[in-house]
């Protein structure tokens, strides 16, 4: 059963009630304080955290839970307004997966999905060497990159062309041992080093997911 802390608004938690969140197999615990939701990830260790993007202490809040093994690989999602706020950026770099920006939309329910599942704290890391097509504001350039990091939901490439938190990017790339290559979509959400950066996958074409998923179980991916 999935478990998830929302901290956030409660206005805005109540905008969510037609989403996935609302299954009825979805633990759900709201919290109406940043303290409150610290207590709440240390009782119920949610696979899902939603948190507010105007939370004061929010950055040095998802900081902690990375740096803990216990939270470490807990999702963590944030929830912004329609116009761009800064924060976002800082709570992304500081370790959060993704960011859901209101009015909810078609692709929450996906994304949430995604982000509640187990499988997806499992990751492989292999060197594998392609070409992407990096979509930074109005341009678009074919830039070579190494993959050294793969999980169901995304991956961390590391590539000395400098990409940008939000860039979008089409790729395509051979599982090793596979004759069927991965193509698809995904969107720049953290920097993860130098010249490395957490790419959150939003369109796996075919049957990419399965092949992503299915090669990470055949190795043992971590969890």
């Amino acid at each position: 059963m999935p478990i998830v802390v929302l901290c956030l608004p409660g206005e805005v938690e109540a905008s969510l009630a037609d989403t996935s969140l609302h299954r009825d197999d979805v633990r759900r615990h709201p919290a109406r304080s940043l303290d409150e939701a610290k207590n709440l990830v240390a009782e119920t260790r949610p696979h899902l955290l939603l948190l507010w993007h105007e939370q004061a202490g929010a950055a040095a809040f998802v900081q902690a839970l990375r740096r803990d093994p216990g939270t470490r690989r807990m999702s963590i999602a944030v929830v912004a307004g329609e116009d761009f706020d800064p924060a976002e950026v800082e709570l992304l770099e500081a370790g959060a997966n993704a960011t859901l920006r209101l009015p909810v939309s078609a692709e929450w329910d996906d994304r949430l999905s995604r982000l509640m599942t187990v499988p997806a704290r499992k990751d492989v890391r292999f060197p594998a060497h392609f070409e992407i097509l990096a979509r930074a504001g109005i341009g678009v350039e074919q830039v070579p990159v190494m993959m050294v990091n793969l999980s169901v939901n995304g991956m961390r490439i590391e590539s000395s062309y400098a990409l940008s938190i939000g860039d979008d990017i089409d790729f395509r790339f051979l599982l090793p041992g596979s004759d069927h290559a991965v193509a698809g979509s995904g969107r720049v959400v953290r920097e993860a080093g130098r010249n490395q950066y957490g790419v959150e996958f939003y369109g796996l074409e075919g049957d990419g997911a399965e092949l992503v998923h299915a090669y990470i179980e055949r190795l043992g991916g971590t969890s």
